[in-house]
C-alpha cells in the first residue's frame, strides 16, 4: 500500500468502526416513534386521521406548550393536527387539541351527545371536550381541579357533506377520548 492513502485508510476505518459501534449502543434519550408521540402522547397516529378535511395528505403534528404563570394556566398544551398538501410544503391545519387545567369539568353544550360511560365530557361533530381522571390535575403540576382536552375541529362543520353528523361526532368523541386515557395513563391518573 501507497504510505499517502495510510491516513486515509485510518480515518475511514475508526468512522466505519464509530457507526457500527453507535449503531448497537443504546441511545439515552431514544424518542418514541411518530404513532406515539402525536400531541403530547395524547394520540396514535390511527386516530389523529379520523378527522379529515377531505384533501387527503400525510398526517403530521405541530405541538406546543406554556408554563403557566400565577394568573395564567399551569397547564396548557396544544396541539394542531396536520396533512401534508400535494401542491405545497407547508401543511395545512385540520384540527386542534388542547389540554389545559380548568376551574369547571366539560359542561354539556347544547345539541351535544354524551362521551360514553367512565367519561365526563360531550361532543358535536366540530367540538368535543373531555375531563381527565380527579387527581391529574394535581400530577400535571396544577392548582385547578380539572383537566380538560378539548377538539376543534372546523373542516368538520364547514363541510357537512364530508361525513354525516353520527360519523362527525363519533369521530370527535374517538379523539378526545383517547386523548383522555393516554394522558391520564401517562400522568398514573388513569380511574
Amino acid at each position: 500500500m501507497d504510505k499517502k492513502w495510510l491516513p486515509l485508510t485510518i480515518v475511514l476505518g475508526a468512522a466505519g468502526v464509530a457507526v457500527v459501534t453507535a449503531s448497537f449502543w443504546p441511545d439515552g434519550e431514544e424518542k418514541p416513534p411518530l404513532p406515539q408521540t402525536l400531541c403530547h402522547g395524547a394520540l396514535s397516529r390511527q386516530t389523529a386521521e379520523l378527522i379529515d378535511d377531505g384533501k387527503g395528505g400525510e398526517v403530521s403534528a405541530e405541538e406546543w406548550e406554556r408554563e403557566g404563570k400565577s394568573t395564567d394556566h399551569a397547564v396548557f398544551k396544544g396541539c394542531q393536527v396536520q396533512r401534508a398538501n400535494t401542491d405545497s410544503d407547508v401543511p395545512r391545519g385540520v384540527y386542534q387539541l388542547i389540554v389545559q387545567d380548568n376551574r369547571h369539568a366539560a359542561g354539556r353544550k347544547k345539541d351535544s351527545v354524551p362521551l360514553g360511560p367512565g367519561y365526563t365530557g360531550w361532543a358535536l361533530p366540530d367540538q368535543a371536550e373531555a375531563t381527565l381522571p380527579a387527581g391529574c390535575a394535581a400530577r400535571m403540576g396544577s392548582t385547578a381541579p380539572y383537566i380538560t382536552v378539548s377538539l376543534s375541529a372546523p373542516s368538520q362543520a364547514e363541510k357537512k357533506d364530508l361525513v354525516d353528523r353520527d360519523t362527525a361526532i363519533r369521530n370527535s368523541a374517538t379523539v378526545v377520548r383517547e386523548a383522555a386515557t393516554n394522558l391520564a395513563k401517562k400522568y398514573g391518573c388513569a380511574t
